[in-house]
């Protein structure tokens, strides 16, 4: 198995929220950190035009990822102008299988916002065609074949786009790892006013905290965790193959 985990989220700080402190677990364990966000947040600010703020947000994304000790993959499109297209999924695709990762993290496939949603859906799409020789990824890069199970997040506020709570199948102990997590999404300083006056989140690391012991109290094991669920594994991996659980056996706990 290749020790490698690509994250792939919408927007930069999204993986932050709810992807960090599993990232974090992995790393100290011996795998290798790739951060992948689709978006390059030009639509973040109530005040900087688009390319300055998604400038600025690129900066911090990548500060983010060096904080983590991950490898960074440039964004490849606008805020609000992620879809499940050929094009975009080309993309994807040339960079699962440049990166060859046994675990994937992405958002729910039903969450608050669109981009999140098609986020997963191109996750998905590139997990699954990533050994397929017939579909060409851009850049081009050789199908792979390797095994390869894909998880999905909490959705945002961790609940449904119909307000209903989502309890995850499997939670992961981040308790120690919480003031790494606020030192992490507070390095998207641009994101804070905006945060509060589109979504009222206020103090966006402190949203991030209590979401986190909100996933905490759902395990009824650990005072703050992320919450994960596993995707099929047809097209992905034989159906036992479940790596982020074996590995993270010490600090998780499956809950279905």
């Amino acid at each position: 198995m290749n020790k490698t985990v690509l994250a792939i989220a919408a927007h930069p700080d999204d993986i932050e929220f709810v992807m960090s402190g599993t990232l974090m677990r992995l790393r100290n364990v011996g795998w290798s950190l790739h951060y992948f966000n689709i978006a390059n947040g030009c639509c973040g600010s109530m005040d900087l035009p688009p390319e300055e703020i998604a400038a600025v947000r690129l900066a911090e994304a990548k500060a983010a990822a060096d904080r983590l000790g991950a490898e960074f993959h440039a964004p490849i499109c606008n805020d609000l102008e992620i879809f499940h297209v050929k094009p975009l999924m080309q993309r994807v695709l040339s960079v699962v299988r440049k990166v060859r990762p046994s675990i994937i993290l992405t958002h729910a496939l039903a969450d608050y916002m669109e981009d999140h949603q098609n986020t997963a859906r191109l996750a998905v799409s590139g997990a699954f065609s990533r050994g397929v020789p017939n579909f060409s990824s851009v850049p081009e890069e050789p199908a792979i074949q390797d095994d390869v199970a894909l998880y999905h997040a909490q959705p945002h506020g961790n609940r449904d786009p119909l307000r209903h709570v989502v309890k995850p199948e499997l939670a992961v102990d981040v308790a120690d790892l919480i003031p790494a997590k606020s030192e992490l999404l507070a390095l998207h300083q641009s994101q804070s006013a905006w945060l509060d006056s589109t979504q009222g989140l206020g103090s966006y690391t402190q949203t991030m905290v209590n979401l986190n012991r909100e996933v905490g109290q759902l395990s009824e094991r650990f005072e703050y965790a992320e919450g994960w669920r596993r995707h099929l594994h047809i097209g992905l991996s034989s159906v036992e193959f479940d790596p982020l659980s074996d590995t993270l056996a010490e600090h998780c706990h499956q809950l279905v």
